[in-house]
């Protein structure tokens, strides 16, 4: 479905029981709400109600023009679940899905059950913003995200995944490829100017983070220093799994959102 978010058109799907917990999902830079696909059916089998956000400029959402700020984008969220007359949710997020997780859970923590926050990061990495502003130059020349799809594949996933799923390693290139270029600008620049660090101590929402033990992009020390930081986190860490362990190891992420889940109810 669509929604009407400030005048711009959201992409949300909802699927599972009226009367189940919401889990709400966000996605990665270059991705969509698809990326979920492995997690839908434990979810399902479980009762829970999901609900999968496209971002802006991503999927089935409509760009908004301008630098994005993770203020802004959790703020989408928040304006979709009011749209949709949900409460409370568990939040699960990666990458910059879970940057928006930790923007949320400070802006609007009230409406959360649980969080789970997985390979992502608690501040602008120290030293990034040239790689950023390269991969923003690549995109403006060619105004399109077919120059990034395939370096971004070597960065989620290990060279065994390609070879073992090519179908499904086909679908999440083409998403990257077919992504807005503003979506993907305006996001990169909240991605170079956010700091969560100092506050993340005053987060009052249970939360569990999660990282595939090879990821580059968002190394395990980062998201292991926002466990340490929010009161009561926790962290887990998944074997043989680069940037999207939700996709490359399903059966071991699911088993531990599962689990998370279950112990939240």
């Amino acid at each position: 479905m669509l929604l009407n978010i400030d005048n711009h058109r959201v992409y949300a799907d909802m699927i599972g029981p009226a009367d189940g917990q919401v889990v709400c999902f966000t996605h990665s830079l270059n991705s969509d709400g698809g990326m979920w696909a492995e997690q839908i059916p434990p979810l399902l089998a479980g009762g829970y109600r999901v609900l999968r956000l496209d971002m802006r400029g991503h999927g089935g959402s409509e760009p908004v023009p301008g630098d994005y700020s993770m203020s802004a984008l959790a703020g989408d969220v928040a304006k979709a679940l009011d749209i949709l007359g949900v409460d409370k949710v568990h939040y699960i997020g990666l990458s910059i899905g879970g940057m928006i997780g930790q923007a949320f859970a400070l802006e609007h923590g009230k409406r959360l059950r649980s969080s789970m926050l997985c390979d992502t990061a608690p501040q602008t990495p120290p030293g990034s913003h040239a790689s950023w502003d390269e991969r923003k130059g690549i995109v403006r020349k060619a105004n399109s995200l077919a120059p990034l799809a395939e370096g971004t594949m070597d960065r989620w996933f290990t060279p065994a995944f390609k070879g073992a799923n090519p179908g499904r390693y086909a679908q999440i290139r083409d998403t990257i490829s077919g992504t807005t270029p503003q979506g993907f600008l305006g996001c990169a620049s909240a991605i170079q100017n956010f700091d969560f660090v100092p506050r993340l101590g005053t987060i009052s929402t249970p939360t569990l983070v999660v990282c595939g033990d090879q990821d580059a992009g968002t190394p395990p020390e980062g998201n292991k220093l926002i466990a340490s930081k929010v009161p009561g986190g926790r962290y887990e860490e998944i074997k043989d799994a680069r940037h999207l362990p939700n996709v490359e190891r399903a059966e071991a992420f699911n088993k531990i959102m599962m689990g998370w889940l279950g112990s939240k109810h």
